[in-house]
């Protein structure tokens, strides 16, 4: 099983004492966002747990105990922009809190184990094409070294993020234009010794250096456990994404993050009442179990192949 913590909320930033909680027990339950009365009980147990792949905008409340993550493989996916609090309300200041948290990641971890995500790119009169260039290639910069990849991906415009996209003023460019962006991208993540990958999108890249990328990556998960993997593309991701297979333990709707261009989130309201609810020792991230709710237990199984030898 990967365990994927979390597209839902950012878990390492607001709920990590909630998550190492949930690994010293052994199990945690997650409810069906398409039907709340379903939970499932999950073994996370380092047998269970094939890896752990963490998304986060802000990793460093789980700094000091990344040693409890030793009998499980890990990695990082760090999203880590140029936008301001007109974008990312509530986010630390980038340069003074946030570059130093990555940096001090990957010299405990290892530069493959945290990628770089400077997305979703979005394009307004303040954050023009020009602007992205300019943060990209300082942040690239100061990151060199500190990891191996960087992922892009371009903002898409869902029911729940359409206002705030309409209130920015965000518009998007001509295909040529989003070309020659990229490459421009790409060429700076290169010169800082970094590939560069794109999330979910449509248009190919690849013919500039840009590979179509899967953020739980079936490969970077094999070189980092050691062994082949018998998992399968995520079904329940878009056909553009190439994850494979993953169980998410997180909770929409209860991340403080405040980013505009959020899907994961329905209103600010909805947030505050479900952070209520949240009790550090619950079996579920921010809920509660009622009587009209089916725990059922999920079966889970380790993707491990068997390795066979002759000698």
């Amino acid at each position: 099983m990967i365990l994927s913590v979390s597209r839902r909320t950012d878990i390492p930033s607001y709920f990590s004492d909630w998550f190492f909680e949930r690994l010293k027990e052994g199990y945690v339950y997650t409810k069906n966002p398409m039907n709340p009365k379903q939970i499932s009980k999950l073994e996370v147990s380092p047998d269970m747990v094939d890896c752990i792949v963490f998304w986060t905008k802000n990793p460093e409340p789980m700094l000091a105990r990344l040693k409890e993550l030793e009998p499980y493989p890990f990695y990082f996916q760090f999203t880590l922009t140029s936008y301001g609090k007109d974008i990312e309300a509530n986010l630390p200041h980038k340069k003074e809190v946030l570059l130093p948290t990555f940096q001090r990641l990957s010299e405990a971890v290892g530069s493959k184990r945290v990628i770089w995500r400077y997305d979703p790119i979005l394009f307004t009169n303040r954050y023009t094409p020009e602007y992205h260039v300019k943060a990209f290639r300082q942040m690239a910069e100061a990151l060199r070294g500190y990891t191996e990849k960087c992922v892009i991906s371009f903002v898409d415009t869902y029911a729940k993020n359409k206002k705030n996209m309409q209130a920015l003023g965000v518009y998007e460019l001509p295909k040529e234009e989003l070309e020659a962006f990229a490459k421009k991208l790409c060429d700076i993540a290169k010169d800082n010794g970094m590939a560069m990958a794109s999330c979910a999108e449509q248009i190919d890249l690849e013919h500039y250096g840009i590979a179509h990328n899967a953020c739980i990556d079936k490969v970077l998960i094999e070189e980092i456990i050691g062994c082949k993997l018998k998992g399968t593309k995520d079904k329940n991701q878009r056909s553009e994404c190439g994850c494979m297979e993953s169980i998410d333990i997180g909770t929409y709707h209860t991340c403080e993050n405040g980013c505009a261009y959020c899907y994961a989130n329905h209103s600010e309201a909805q947030v505050k009442e479900n952070l209520r609810k949240y009790d550090v020792n619950s079996k579920i991230l921010c809920g509660m179990i009622g009587e009209e709710d089916k725990v059922t237990e999920r079966k889970v199984v380790s993707l491990k192949a068997e390795q066979f030898s002759l000698f």
